[in-house]
């Protein structure tokens, strides 16, 4: 987009909004980091990177990018295993595949991917979230994997001792001040101030309790120069290339962390009206992103909707607002880790908790029964437990195979043929066959070739089935349309078109 096509004032609304921004990321980035297991200085370095390298190249202007907690858990195995050396060959080899994928374009592929499966890793990570960071709130350490956070957790309750108020009591006092004040922020704020994150509120909150009582409670640890959170590649490095569970788990990384990002920034483009995403170019952004976080030492990267979402309801216009974002990052880490090392632990982990409760969204699994039966449902349920009872990984792939099956009804109709015609009254998209998530890139090449200055008819008389897949990019597509005035009519079998009314 040209400076002159920008809306007046444009510079003004990014600078706000990536204030606006910045204050979401700085506690989500360190307390990310101490998920994955990892210093707090670890996750800024890679909001960093995020904010000022990623931004400036991005293919989706408004999404912004930094650690995730969809990727917490496997960090923190992989760092358990292979230690911080192996990570970062990993992030590099994860990055170069992104950018791979994105110079032979199958960014569109990861848009197919079945939104249970998605959802139901989302909440299996959210999960793991909530009871390892269950553990920080107490001041110890999470243990090596779900279930035996799990299992600890009646062990954390009953070592509490009311009558003898110490560093545990104090912390998990810290650590609930911080959740109360968060879920209150978000439900009581004022609108006058509905812009300040409720994450800040309850660090802000909880630190200047710690810090006017003298509180004995464990602090975050950040170095005084950013640069020493630099780990260069030493000199075996090459050597992990040469090792196939190194592969595999970059493999893992770079699929889930392209599937987190693109689905992201599907998410913010229906947020505005101004430029789509690109999204090969975006995955090539990401692959630089974590190619460079592998060479420093740092966290993996995806687009992230926590803070894109408030990018976008701040106002920004252009990708300068991320950079911007940091920008501020670089400056409040480089000039003030006195201010970040009196930050407790607990509260940090408080914020994790609700990160990760928002993660588990039961609402999703109930809208997949309602709309579309009990197969998605039963996808997004087993995704969600294998996650938490095996790995990441396995739960992903299961949940994949499991969607093969929402092809076996309609198995000799699965070629779509996709008819565009552009008149000069209107626009006209027939559809022939079945519309399953294998033919998904297909539907949203014509979906984004479409115009956006007439009424458009949709035509689903000779369509047998539509997938929860491609029922959710058509209904989106469709109130994305209709929310900036332009009408959309469909046509075809009722079972079929109820799948397309809003949730």
């Amino acid at each position: 987009m040209s400076t002159s096509a920008l809306p007046k004032g444009w510079m003004v609304r990014d600078f706000t909004a990536s204030i606006v921004v910045f204050l979401v990321a700085m506690p989500l980035c360190m307390g990310i980091a101490v998920a994955s297991g990892m210093p707090p200085e670890k996750g800024l370095l890679t909001g960093i990177i995020g904010g000022v390298v990623v931004g400036l190249i991005a293919g989706s202007p408004l999404q912004v990018s930094g650690p995730a907690a969809g990727l917490a858990v496997i960090v923190f195995e992989l760092v358990r295993e292979h230690g911080l050396a192996a990570l970062g060959a990993i992030l590099v080899l994860a990055g170069a595949l992104q950018v791979l994928a994105g110079v032979v374009k199958v960014g569109g592929w990861f848009r197919a991917i079945s939104p249970a499966v998605v959802h139901g890793m989302l909440a299996g990570i959210g999960a793991l979230i909530v009871v390892g960071q269950f553990h920080t709130l107490f001041d110890a350490k999470p243990l090596s994997s779900g279930l035996e956070n799990l299992a600890a957790l009646p062990g954390r309750l009953f070592g509490l001792e009311p009558t003898n108020i110490a560093g545990t009591e104090l912390a998990l006092g810290l650590g609930v001040l911080t959740i109360v004040l968060m879920l209150g922020w978000d439900k009581l704020k004022p609108t006058a101030l509905k812009l300040i994150p409720g994450a800040l509120v309850g660090v802000v909150g909880a630190t200047l309790v710690a810090f006017g009582f003298g509180l004995e409670v464990v602090r975050v640890s950040v170095p005084d120069s950013l640069a020493s959170a630099v780990t260069i590649p030493g000199s075996d490095f090459l050597g992990w290339f040469a090792s196939p569970t190194i592969i595999i788990a970059a493999v893992a990384v770079a699929f889930i962390a392209s599937a987190e990002t693109l689905l992201s920034a599907a998410a913010v483009d229906r947020m505005h009206d101004g430029v789509r995403t690109d999204y090969n170019k975006e995955l090539r952004a990401q692959g630089v992103g974590n190619l460079l976080c592998g060479l420093a030492g740092a966290l993996p990267m995806t687009g992230v909707i926590v803070r894109s979402s408030a990018n976008v309801q701040a106002g920004a216009i252009t990708r300068m607002s991320a950079v911007l974002h940091g920008a501020w990052l670089l400056g409040f880490a480089a000039l003030l880790p006195w201010l970040l090392r009196e930050i407790p632990m607990a509260a940090l982990g408080g914020v994790l908790v609700v990160t990760g409760w928002k993660l588990v969204s039961v609402s999703h699994v109930r809208h997949l029964f309602h709309h579309y039966g009990l197969l998605p449902a039963a996808i997004w349920a087993v995704t969600f437990v294998l996650v938490i009872a095996t790995d990441l990984l396995t739960g992903v792939l299961v949940g994949l195979a499991l969607s093969v099956l929402e092809l076996l009804p309609n198995f000799r109709r699965l070629r779509l043929k996709v008819d565009a015609e552009h008149g000069e009254d209107a626009h006209k998209i027939s559809l022939d066959g079945a519309a399953t998530f294998v033919t998904l890139p297909k539907l949203n090449s014509a979906l984004d070739a479409v115009p956006g200055d007439k009424p458009v008819h949709l035509a689903f008389e000779k369509v047998p089935a539509i997938d929860h897949t491609s029922a959710e990019t058509l209904r989106d597509w469709v109130q994305r349309r209709r929310a900036r005035g332009l009408k959309v009519h469909l046509t075809g079998d009722p079972d079929q078109l109820r799948k397309l009314q809003p949730a």
